[in-house]
């Protein structure tokens, strides 16, 4: 999706949701589509329950449905743009490049992300070399991609959930993006830092505990456990 059509939404937490220490706040994942219609047409075919089309005020049409885990997934058609895009000056970041949520069927998941959908890996890894922990699988289409996080405990509380379940900008020098959050009196956050996957990153967390990743869009080093499969982002 180009950068001028990613959105952030911020939904109110129901009310039986809030009051569980032991419920994710993912309110929903949505992924761009120039087919709508025919992708929920093709959904339906091959036994998933999405649900009816909405044609939403500013003239896009989407629909959800939920993967085999019960995660909501959104899928979207937006018309043309009628205009340019230039982003805010006080942007850290013009790019969304990932969304992370705990999955606990590793196989199950990619009968639906991978099989049906026709999402590829771009990585994997682990804490440890021969683990795995986290599984990033990109877009038909495209570098940009979700991330199984793997092997969270089942009574995970609202704070692990909130490290967990996370999306991630992309940006060229984390270490540019870290001192502008500190210039702007934002010092609480998580590195920067070389990950696993051998890219450099922070991890920041909104009021609610959920974890905004900033992380650069190549590998500065030889990332563990296995190589990149796929081309990474480009600026």
């Amino acid at each position: 999706m180009r950068p001028s059509e990613q959105r952030i939404v911020l939904k109110r937490v129901p009310t039986e949701i809030g009051m569980d220490a032991h419920k994710s706040w993912l309110a929903e994942i949505t992924f761009a589509t120039d087919q709508v219609s025919d992708l929920r047409q093709y959904l339906l075919t091959h036994g998933a329950q999405p649900e009816p089309i909405q044609k939403n005020p500013d003239g896009a049409q989407s629909f959800r449905v939920r993967d085999p885990e019960g995660n909501p997934i959104g899928f979207v058609q937006r018309p043309p743009s009628q205009g340019g895009y230039a982003p805010s000056s006080k942007q850290i970041s013009s790019r969304m490049i990932h969304a992370g949520f705990v999955v606990k069927d590793l196989a199950a998941e990619n009968r639906f992300y991978v099989d049906l959908l026709g999402f590829r890996l771009y990585w994997q890894g682990g804490f440890k070399d021969d683990g795995t922990d986290w599984y990033e699988l990109q877009v038909p289409d495209g570098p940009d991609w979700i991330e199984y996080m793997l092997n969270i405990p089942a009574n995970a509380d609202h704070k692990e959930l909130g490290v967990q379940n996370h999306f991630s900008f992309g940006v060229k020098d984390v270490r540019t993006a870290a001192a502008e959050l500190r210039s702007r009196g934002y010092a609480t956050f998580d590195g920067p830092e070389v990950g696993r996957d051998g890219k450099d990153s922070l991890d920041a967390y909104d009021p609610d505990g959920t974890r905004v990743e900033i992380m650069e869009l190549t590998p500065v080093q030889k990332p563990c456990c296995h190589p990149y499969t796929a081309e990474h982002p480009r600026p």
